[in-house]
């Protein structure tokens, strides 16, 4: 039996069961790699992430590859569904399983790469755009609105092997065992540890299963006080000491500030996917809802910050 699984947006996926006898049955995952998406990521890289954390204990196993696809272990846990994330009990589960992920070790450079993927997904959306469509997303505007980001952030740049697509979809929990295991690792890869806790709040907004997936909801954005208990479960998962209201909100304040981030790339994703990507999604209109968040989100967050970071600018 083939059962195609919803909520991918960058590969197909399929659940592929067959009977072994006449009690049991086995299944695996079969993932056929999306046409054009290897702008986003390198899929060598891909697999040795997914080896690595395989061998670490944190994923499925590799089961086999061929030209446009793999075989992985299919795992026998239930995928969270978009509500999930708001359950509190889950969400320390994530929140704690997430500081287990940032403690890995995987080998490699291990310098941030939000920022030169920024430039890069912008360079391949320019290219892909028609100057109609460059001009109504603003994609002239995007370049200097990343280095403004940057320099407003590089104080603080503490970098963790981050997963970057933190997503309900890529995130399953074992009932019996209430174990939480993180899968997909297209996109990870070191970064700031905060922006990757800022995309996993942005992607509170969204639920792909529904009739127009790619529509998103920013008043389901995680409110304060969800934010702090997720930050806090977060500082003390592995320490076990116990981080004051100060800590949590100057870790939160960074943490908002990574979200204009998290807006810019999964827009120009969006803006990429548009022209590359045939699986039936409105990445087009994704994207401009990112980047609307992101126009309407930035006074806000960035304020004065970035007035005062403005003559860095212009040095």
């Amino acid at each position: 039996m083939v059962i195609r699984l919803k909520g991918a947006m960058t590969n197909e996926v399929y659940q592929i069961k067959w009977p072994t006898n006449k009690e049991r049955s086995r299944k695996v995952l079969v993932r056929i790699y999306g046409e054009g998406v290897d702008v986003f990521f390198d899929r060598e890289m891909e697999i040795r992430t997914f080896e690595f954390m395989s061998k670490q204990g944190q994923g499925p196993r590799l089961l086999g590859r061929f030209s446009n696809g793999r075989i992985e272990e299919f795992i026998r846990a239930r995928t969270l569904s978009a509500c999930d994330l708001r359950d509190p009990d889950i969400s320390r589960l994530i929140a704690s399983k997430l500081k287990e992920f940032h403690d890995l070790d995987m080998p490699g450079p291990k310098t941030p790469m939000v920022w030169d993927r920024l430039h890069n997904w912008l360079s391949a959306a320019k290219s892909m755009c028609t100057v109609e469509e460059a001009q109504a997303l603003r994609l002239d505007a995007m370049g200097k609105e990343i280095e403004t980001l940057h320099k407003c952030l590089a104080a603080d740049q503490r970098v963790a092997f981050c997963h970057n697509d933190l997503q309900y979809g890529n995130i399953m929990i074992d009932e019996d065992t209430r174990s939480i295991t993180i899968i997909d690792y297209e996109y990870a890869c070191y970064n700031p540890f905060m922006f990757d806790i800022a995309n996993h709040f942005c992607e509170m907004a969204a639920d792909y299963h529904t009739e127009t997936p790619h529509v998103l909801e920013y008043t389901k954005y995680p409110g304060l006080d969800e934010r702090r208990r997720f930050l806090h479960v977060y500082l003390t998962s592995s320490s076990g000491n116990q981080p004051n209201y100060l800590e949590i909100d100057k870790l939160l304040e960074e943490v908002e500030k990574y979200t204009l981030a998290s807006h810019l790339l999964w827009g120009l994703w969006g803006v990429i996917s548009e022209h590359v990507n045939e699986i039936d999604f409105d990445y087009m209109e994704y994207a401009k809802q990112r980047f609307q968040e992101y126009w309407l989100q930035k006074p806000k967050i960035l304020g004065s910050i970035e007035l005062k970071d403005s003559s860095i600018l212009t040095k």
